[in-house]
């Protein structure tokens, strides 16, 4: 279980300002006004600085090749904030599936699924392999054991949420939600976090920032109290405040799972430079799936050997590996870890990687909503957590089902009958956790009436 307390140092020093400062150049007006709301819940102070380890991280890629929306990260240009990329099933969410640290290592490989992995046309809405939207982001730094689609942020969806009334910019508080809804019945909608409230001396609203993923990476923008009114007033949208966390979460808590991480999130690294993993490092790899090794040495030190471990025992030592990645693959689920014997005799860092099995099936290519049905399922190295249902023609229709520990013991989980309200195609993922990360797989089935 993750502990979601304890601030570092880099961190504070980044959130200076926290709740009355902008500092960032993407907004669109900036104050230093003389007094700040900080009367906040802590859970309202903590969303402020969960959401703020995701949107004040720098980055700078080290050659080119890396997606984004229309185009590509420009090399050896810094960016501030993790990429937008609606990565599903096939990619991983930053926060949720790995650490922050194995985005950053993952971006100081030129070999890694960073640059050579696309998922632009095989994937909605989505361009990097690893990345976050707007309802990851947000539900990322509400304390949430995994995100919420943004349009079932709001009732009547979630209980302990209720509208700001007045709709203004003087009732606003750090931790509010702004709510877009969809422009059409197929369209998506967005969510964006209240991070800042500034007062001037006579305790008027003056400025209130939000932030929110937006392509190409997050978005900061401190607006004047008028424009934040004439903001949420546009499009449809709502000002929500979350009255119960815990009630607007349900089974959905962080401290309830392995991640997200916010002290691994929120701590420094330490990128290895000698050795880095096609995903990076601290990152889990499905049973079988090709592991990259990529010799970089970024120091010219000369490498000796390569040496591969799982646990204590060594699986194979390679003489001589040179520059470039070498490539295995593992049927043995364990965690492992990998490092160099340089030529001076000292050893690198050691890369850290684990190898899991998970695997499901259905009782068959169909079922129908108002019957229960069963999925059965099975992992090695890796504790199942969450059957999460997708409905493919409607997109309210979507559910955690959380995977209990007697469901964990039988192998098994039930789906309600009614949980699904439309006939349609349903995605089904099964998602599990270890230390390392998390790993979903994915298969379809018809629901009918």
């Amino acid at each position: 279980m993750n502990t979601v307390h304890g601030r570092h140092a880099w961190l504070l020093m980044s959130l200076v300002g926290i709740v009355g400062l902008s500092g960032s150049s993407s907004a669109d007006e900036t104050t230093r006004e003389p007094r700040t709301e900080s009367s906040s819940p802590v859970w309202q102070e903590k969303a402020v600085e969960y959401a703020q380890i995701m949107s004040r991280v720098k980055w700078t890629p080290v050659v080119e090749g890396m997606p984004k929306r229309a185009g590509f990260f420009e090399k050896g240009t810094e960016y501030t904030g993790i990429p937008y990329s609606s990565v599903k099933a096939e990619g991983r969410y930053i926060g949720f599936d790995i650490f922050l640290k194995t985005f950053l290592a993952a971006v100081e490989n030129p070999q890694s699924v960073l640059y050579t992995e696309n998922l632009s046309g095989k994937v909605t809405n989505a361009e990097c392999y690893y990345g976050a939207v707007c309802s990851s982001y947000t539900s990322y730094a509400l304390q949430c054991g995994n995100w919420y689609v943004s349009r079932l942020h709001g009732p009547p969806f979630r209980d302990g949420i209720s509208l700001v009334e007045p709709q203004s910019a003087q009732f606003a508080k750090a931790g509010d939600l702004i709510y877009t809804p969809p422009s059409t019945p197929s369209g998506g909608s967005h969510i964006e976090l209240v991070t800042g409230i500034t007062k001037n001396r006579d305790g008027k609203v003056t400025h209130v920032r939000v932030e929110d993923s937006w392509p190409q990476t997050t978005r900061e923008i401190n607006r004047s109290a008028n424009k934040f009114n004439s903001h949420i007033a546009a499009r449809g949208r709502e000002l929500y405040r979350i009255t119960n966390l815990d009630a607007w979460r349900e089974n959905n808590k962080a401290e309830s799972f392995l991640f997200p991480n916010y002290d691994d999130d929120s701590a420094t690294p330490v990128i290895n430079r000698v050795l880095l993993l096609d995903r990076g490092d601290w990152v889990a790899y499905h049973k079988g799936q090709p592991v990259k090794f990529n010799v970089i040495d970024k120091d010219a030190l000369g490498v000796k050997s390569l040496v591969i471990k799982r646990g204590d025992t060594v699986v194979e030592e390679i003489n001589h590996p040179g520059k470039g990645v070498i490539e295995r693959s593992f049927e043995t689920c364990a965690d492992y870890t990998a490092h160099c014997v340089m030529q001076d005799g000292s050893l690198s860092e050691a890369c850290e990687f684990s190898v899991c099995d998970l695997d499901f099936s259905m009782p068959a290519e169909q079922v129908s909503k108002r019957k229960p049905w069963e999925i059965k399922f099975s992992a090695v190295n890796m504790k199942v957590i969450i059957v999460y249902l997708k409905n493919e023609t409607n997109g309210y229709d979507e559910h955690n089902v959380f995977v209990s520990e007697q469901d964990q013991q039988n192998g098994k989980i039930v789906i309600p009958a009614d949980l699904i309200q439309d006939a349609g195609k349903v995605q089904v993922w099964l998602i599990g956790e270890n230390r390392y990360g998390r790993l979903k797989k994915r298969q379809d089935i018809v629901v009918n009436d």
